[in-house]
């Protein structure tokens, strides 16, 4: 489905509309950079390459997103990974703390062996200390020398309890001591395996952030060769409106030129050329629905607003196409834009000059200077030119200009 022509084209559009489609025109303008607004719909090329750069900015969007995400995600891991190995380094010097107490306790408690087994050997060198100290009481001659021998007999035996609660004492140490350190083994081990499993998620989550970033790089490339694909596409089509515009202005001046002449004959043969309801003049030039009515809407690519300056009908691919009435065929050509067209001139209809355009069709089956009469098959539906589908872009002209075909109907 073509476009139609705007202001930019409409030399001979009513006074009435100049003003509005002026602005139009200014407005489209702008937004082109300079390219006329005489399209609806743009070329495949360019509609593919426009939906290749707009999925490229969208996905870059998301990509972007997703590096965020995985950065985020990397620095609370590499945050958590600095503090388990603050952690994991204080367990090892609790570690290494405990096992040299353990060194240190496991040495006090060989002394103490040695002290106790010293202080025993020499205890019982010369007897069972409690049999002599109980010799010593008896042979006490007064009590004086009972008390002496008495204290004596006390200091003995404290001597070798206390060499025996020391040696306990230090075996109690070091029994916790070894705890502690078991402990403490048991704690740098836990820390890590708990680092190690860390370690391999901080780099799986350093991996999945790589992949982000090439992701990301990969995209801007996308987007980059997209936005190369679009504008080129953009300035083929540009050329191709400006092509468009002197071939519409041509045939816009030929059509006036022929209703003028037609006007004048009728008026010379007398018949009244003052201008009447239009209401039934034509048949309908296929079987088939409008798809797409007169009117200006906006562009789906470019947005801005422009004339679609015809009804399109539906119906498939080669459908017929009748002539609507009867008339003369003026033109039949190939545009860029339009794909295959067919021009007939249909006379004066209650005081106006009207023509009628065929476009996309897959093929016409008359030429220039054929004369067809209403309903007769003149071509097959198609989807040449800037089209998406089979379908018929049908234009009624008065006097060179487009009007709304429906009121003819």
């Amino acid at each position: 489905m073509a476009a139609a022509l705007v202001a930019v084209l409409a030399l001979s559009v009513t006074a009435a509309h100049a003003d509005d489609l002026k602005d139009k025109k200014d407005k489209v303008e702008q937004q082109l950079d300079g390219a006329h607004e005489d399209l609806d719909e743009s070329s495949s090329q360019l509609s593919k390459a426009t939906a290749r750069l707009d999925a490229a900015k969208s996905q870059l969007t998301t990509a972007k997103a997703e590096l965020a995400t995985a950065r985020g995600k990397v620095e609370v891991a590499q945050e958590r990974d600095a503090a388990m190995q603050v952690e994991l380094a204080t367990a090892e010097q609790e570690l290494a703390d405990a096992e040299a107490a353990l060194v240190q306790g496991t040495a006090d408690r060989e002394t103490q062996r040695e002290k106790v087994a010293s202080t025993v050997a020499d205890m019982y060198s010369e007897g069972d200390p409690e049999l002599i100290a109980f010799s010593s009481l008896l042979d006490a001659e007064s009590t004086e020398e009972l008390t002496r021998r008495n204290g004596v007999r006390d200091v003995i035996v404290g001597q070798e309890a206390r060499a025996y609660d020391e040696l306990k004492a230090a075996e109690v140490l070091l029994e916790v001591t070894e705890q502690q350190v078991s402990d403490a083994r048991d704690d740098v081990a836990a820390q890590r395996e708990a680092a190690a499993e860390h370690l391999t998620l901080m780099q799986q989550l350093e991996a999945e952030q790589q992949q982000a970033k090439d992701a990301v790089v990969s995209l801007v490339v996308e987007r980059r060769d997209a936005r190369v694909e679009a504008r080129a596409a953009r300035a083929e089509d540009v050329a191709k409106i400006k092509k468009l515009e002197k071939e519409q202005k041509a045939l816009e001046e030929k059509l006036r030129q022929r209703a003028l002449a037609a006007l004048r004959r009728e008026r010379a043969a007398g018949r009244s050329t003052a201008t009447g309801p239009t209401a039934g003049a034509l048949l309908h030039p296929v079987d088939g629905y409008v798809t797409s009515p007169f009117g200006y809407r906006e562009h789906p690519i470019y947005h801005y607003w422009g004339l679609h300056d015809g009804v399109d009908f539906g119906g498939g691919c080669g459908t017929p196409e009748r002539a609507a009435a009867p008339g003369k065929v003026v033109a039949s050509y190939w545009s860029d834009v339009y794909g295959n067209r067919l021009v007939i001139d249909l006379g004066v209809i209650a005081g106006r000059g009207v023509s009628i355009i065929y476009n996309h069709a897959e093929r016409y089956l008359v030429g220039v200077g054929d004369v067809v009469q209403a309903g007769q098959v003149v071509g097959y539906e198609g989807s040449t030119g800037w089209s998406t589908g089979c379908h018929l872009h049908f234009t009624v002209m008065e006097n060179g200009t487009a009007v709304d075909p429906m009121k003819y109907f």
